[in-house]
């Protein structure tokens, strides 16, 4: 069984929440999921980082806070955010109410291992080790000092990661979104650890990596090690950082298949910026909106969900429940920029992804340019015979004469499915 066989689709709590988000949150955005987009594929929910720290209210880190833990140095939820972790049991109501609503629960981690473990030299379980045996203690994140490093090349590096799968497995953890390590100069050892860590622990669980850049040098490795991971820094609503994904996607496209998605990260949409208010919108427009949808479709990235789903006005849904667009990401192979290429003024990039089934493919116009511009798409450059052009964003059908064409507006994309 391929462990995400297609790209994973979900909520994750970080754009709209910050490390402050609580379990009537999640509940809540869990709720409207499995209402309302279940049925188009959407199925995770996760709770990204510090879900262990009581006193953080925002995005902001709170240096050398006092950290929810176990004797073995692993770290706990919060009971006054997540009251349902009491008594012990973990995440293991929550992924339970996740769980009953037919959908998946996930939860962030940053690599290593707590500086609080390693200071109190808390006993590995189920190793010979103590924490400060098996940390590196000039190994440390540069934006959150929560943990240190491990020296992965000693055996209760193993031990401790085996320990902390084996809890996630326990409550039924679904996915891990790793953070700190995706674009790390030495991650391959750790990487490693982490992945045989989530075969120990007899569960099957979706291996997230973050943040980016990701090397390209690592493809194969990564493809072999990982699910997904990043191939930017954190992502957010401002038309240069979606720009510069098209050349991230040009070079990432070739490597997208069954387990393993080059992931262009979370899509900020509807209510964002880590401090909710359901006036607090993203800043794309709507046609920067429907490029970024379409390029992360086309380029078959994984899909999660960054803003308050509850906060959502009828065109952000439309946006996320779009069948059409959705299908893209398990129908298709092979995706690939044609062309980029000033047209009027303006710069336009065309790809194109091909069916599986041979049934034609899908052909997406973007225009990067600062006002409306015609771009056209013969078809034998493609190399492929079509009739007729379903536009997925417009919902109308044209009849196709040798070629594609369209007025496109600035930072706008007309995305057709060829038949």
């Amino acid at each position: 069984m391929i462990t995400a066989k297609y790209p994973p689709m979900g909520w994750n709590s970080w754009d709209c929440y910050g490390a402050a988000v609580d379990e009537k949150t999640v509940k809540a955005n869990a709720d409207y999921m499995a209402k309302n987009l279940r049925q188009y594929g959407w199925e995770y929910i996760v709770v990204d980082i510090e879900w262990y720290q009581p006193t953080v209210r925002t995005h902001e880190y709170l240096p050398f806070a006092e950290l929810v833990m176990d004797k073995n140095g692993r770290l706990m939820p919060a009971e006054n955010r997540f009251p349902s972790a009491k008594d012990g049991k973990g995440f293991a109501p929550l992924a339970e109410y996740v769980h009953s609503l037919g959908l998946k629960f996930g939860i962030h981690i940053m690599r290593g291992i707590p500086r609080q473990a390693v200071h109190e030299d808390c006993p590995v379980l189920g190793s010979e080790f103590t924490a400060r045996q098996v940390a590196e203690f000039n190994d440390v994140c540069e934006w959150n000092p929560d943990m240190y490093g491990l020296n992965y090349n000693c055996k209760g590096a193993e031990d401790y990661y085996n320990s902390i799968f084996k809890l996630y497995a326990e409550w039924g953890v679904d996915f891990v979104k790793v953070d700190d390590i995706a674009r790390n100069n030495d991650n391959e050892g750790e990487i490693m650890l982490i992945a045989n860590a989530i075969k120990n622990s007899g569960r099957e669980m979706v291996l997230s990596l973050s943040p980016g850049p990701a090397k390209t040098s690592q493809a194969e490795f990564l493809k072999k090690y990982a699910n997904m991971w990043r191939i930017t820094d954190d992502f957010w609503d401002k038309w240069e950082l979606l720009y510069a994904m098209f050349e991230r996607a040009e070079a990432w496209c070739n490597h997208s298949g069954p387990g393993h998605w080059p992931d262009c990260d979370m899509l900020p949409i509807g209510p964002i910026n880590q401090v909710y208010s359901k006036d607090n919108r993203t800043n794309f427009t709507r046609d920067e909106q429907k490029t970024m949808m379409s390029l992360w479709c086309m380029m078959r990235s994984p899909l999660m969900i960054g803003g308050e789903l509850n906060g959502f006005d009828e065109f952000t849904l439309s946006l996320v429940t779009n069948p059409e667009l959705l299908e893209i990401e398990k129908t298709t192979f092979c995706a690939h920029m044609l062309e980029r290429k000033e047209v009027d003024g303006c710069e336009t990039i065309t790809w194109f992804a091909p069916r599986v089934d041979g049934t034609g493919g899908y052909l997406a116009l973007f225009n990067a340019g600062e006002k409306p511009v015609t771009i056209s798409v013969p078809l034998d450059s493609i190399g492929i015979t079509a009739h007729e052009a379903y536009d997925i964003w417009e919902k109308t059908t044209e009849p196709v004469d040798g070629a594609v064409s369209g007025v496109v507006e600035k930072h706008g994309v007309k995305l057709v499915r060829l038949k």
